[in-house]
């Protein structure tokens, strides 16, 4: 399609090419004038004057006398070297400690480039060693650091899925349009999203319930006995049980989908005053937050991997690993530390 209101800059210049030389040697050589010259290249008499001034090399004639002419070979190969020197200069060497931070990071900590761009920036710990998260990926494509693009998970994703039309399915409870707008906007702490993640297809394995709370992302995960609703109730007790009288200010709302495992969920909260909604049938980003978190936990309980062969130790550091891993979205602060700046503002109250 023709643009007919293109807001793109014309340019309004070009670079003299290996032709455009020669006939400019060609032109001088005949006495021509500079405004003559220009107007055959194409260009201003400003640009053949600094062209001649640049390619001008000093000869020696018989007699021993110097006189300088002007050679287009020669000026050919000065403009290609000078155009190997533009662009911005790589810091590697200047910012070498923060590099090596990064590597580091990504490699040991499974942290992704911004996270500890982020974190460096925030805590100020490299002063002006630091550079941005756009030149580091661009340190890796070129293979200048020790990170390759296969230490980066989700840049290696791709959506391979092919979408299905589904019949409607029930929802279970109150339906996520009739969620509050301050919830949308995760203005307000105590907001959470659930989902279970399984391991091997296999209803006789364990399961695990994931929350996510919705402003500060942070993450709970907890082992459940199998994916029914039974195992999931004996969960919320747990919260109850540790958040006590503040389970309801913690855990406003929760945010489910229609797996039967949550069919008794609103059931299980009601005493507590916490509201819980469910998303419409097979739209998962509706929790978006949560299942992006589940994405995460991927990367340490892979599927098809039964999770009653995954041990408390790793899954206890899958969930520190989440809270402790800088958010962009956070001002580079973790998970945690935003959690625990809310639980002392309740205590305040």
């Amino acid at each position: 399609m023709v643009q007919t209101k293109s807001t793109t800059n014309k340019r309004t210049f070009k670079h003299l090419t290996a032709f455009d030389r020669g006939q400019m040697a060609a032109l001088h050589n005949e006495g021509k004038s500079l405004q003559e010259i220009a107007d055959v290249i194409g260009c201003h008499k400003s640009t053949v004057c600094r062209e001649l001034k640049r390619g001008m090399v000093q000869q020696m004639k018989s007699d021993r006398t110097y006189y300088k002419a002007y050679f287009p070979e020669t000026a050919q190969i000065r403009y290609e070297n000078n155009r190997k020197a533009c662009g911005a200069k790589l810091k590697l060497d200047s910012a070498i400690d923060f590099i090596q931070f990064v590597e580091k990071k990504i490699l040991d900590d499974d942290w992704s480039p911004d996270a500890a761009c982020g974190h460096a920036k925030l805590h100020s710990t490299y002063g002006e060693q630091i550079v941005c998260t756009k030149t580091i990926y661009n340190y890796i494509d070129k293979g200048l650091i020790a990170v390759k693009n296969i230490d980066l998970p989700m840049k290696l994703r791709r959506n391979t899925k092919t979408k299905r039309i589904r019949k409607n399915k029930r929802i279970l409870g109150q339906s996520i349009e009739e969620r509050p707008a301050e919830v949308e906007q995760r203005q307000e702490f105590g907001h959470w999203e659930i989902d279970t993640v399984i391991g091997k297809k296999d209803k006789k394995d364990e399961v695990l319930l994931t929350l996510t709370e919705r402003k500060t992302r942070k993450e709970l995960i907890f082992r459940a006995d199998g994916k029914n609703s039974q195992a999931i109730n004996t969960i919320i007790k747990q919260l109850r049980h540790k958040y006590g009288t503040s389970f309801h200010q913690i855990l406003k709302t929760i945010t489910s989908d229609n797996g039967s495992e949550f069919a008794e969920l609103s059931l299980s909260v009601q005493d507590e005053k916490t509201t819980v909604y469910f998303t419409h049938p097979y739209c998962s980003s509706e929790r978006g937050t949560n299942e992006r978190h589940n994405g995460l936990i991927r990367r340490f309980i892979p599927k098809g991997k039964a999770i009653s062969s995954v041990s408390d130790v790793t899954i206890t550091y899958a969930e520190n690993w989440c809270n402790s891993l800088p958010r962009r979205i956070l001002g580079y602060k973790t998970p945690e530390e935003c959690f625990q700046e809310e639980l002392s503002r309740l205590a305040s109250l």
